[in-house]
């Protein structure tokens, strides 16, 4: 075997490919670069970041398409299919659906978008559901699915709270996950349920801080008592 500096993560890649399938694992692979791309992929630019073959990576997008998980724009370039918006919306559906009420006055009372994440896996935080605010002259869209890490972004560092067992304010952060945006998360925990975080996401600007925080807690306690 050729040896590489990351020789001993190949190995350990190829051993869980081998215990699972590769094509269904390639598969997932493929929605989860669409939803963290933010915007729509040609097949030239998913197969780059899958480092597949064209043919692969062509062969694993029409799956995906006789699924409804995957379309094409007018252009032809990828982006995740109504299936998939379908699908999600079964995940934690009660937690969604006690969350989306709030949400939807805290994206109309602060003019920002309100989302829901919840930690998946271990290092991981995915929106579960936002909300845009109705008269805002502009919005940031915060699709449900997407992805990023726990270690970086406002919900992240809200969701670590939880883990650490603590009970701290409100946590900030600016130019993390998207650049140019900022965010204000609190914590929201639920008996029996994985670690999750409130949230708004904005433009940068002029911000109270404090006062977006403590109607964010206000909205966590809401919903955290309808879910006992």
């Amino acid at each position: 075997m050729h040896k590489t500096p990351r020789g001993e993560e190949r190995v350990v890649t190829d051993v869980k490919q081998a215990a699972g399938s590769q094509t269904l694992s390639r598969g997932l692979t493929a929605l989860e670069v669409l939803a963290d791309a933010g915007t729509p992929l040609s097949i030239g630019e998913l197969a780059a970041r899958l480092g597949l073959h064209r043919s692969i990576t062509y062969r694993i997008v029409r799956t995906l398409e006789d699924h409804g998980l995957v379309v094409r724009g007018a252009n032809g370039e990828l982006e995740l299919g109504a299936r998939l918006a379908a699908l999600a919306r079964n995940v934690s559906r009660d937690l969604q659906s006690t969350a989306l009420p709030e949400l939807t006055i805290l994206a109309n009372e602060l003019g920002m978008t309100a989302f829901l994440t919840i930690l998946d896996g271990e290092d991981s935080v995915v929106t579960l559901a936002s909300v845009e605010p109705r008269h805002a002259a502009a919005a940031v869209a915060q699709r449900p699915g997407s992805r990023h890490p726990i270690t970086d972004g406002a919900p992240g560092r809200a969701i670590q709270q939880q883990l650490r067992g603590e009970k701290a304010a409100y946590e900030t952060s600016h130019d993390e996950v998207i650049s140019g945006l900022s965010s204000i998360a609190v914590p929201l925990a639920v008996p029996g349920r994985p670690p999750a975080a409130l949230a708004v996401v904005y433009l940068t600007g002029p911000a109270d801080l404090a006062a977006i925080g403590a109607r964010l807690e206000q909205a966590a306690e809401v919903i955290t008592a309808e879910l006992r």
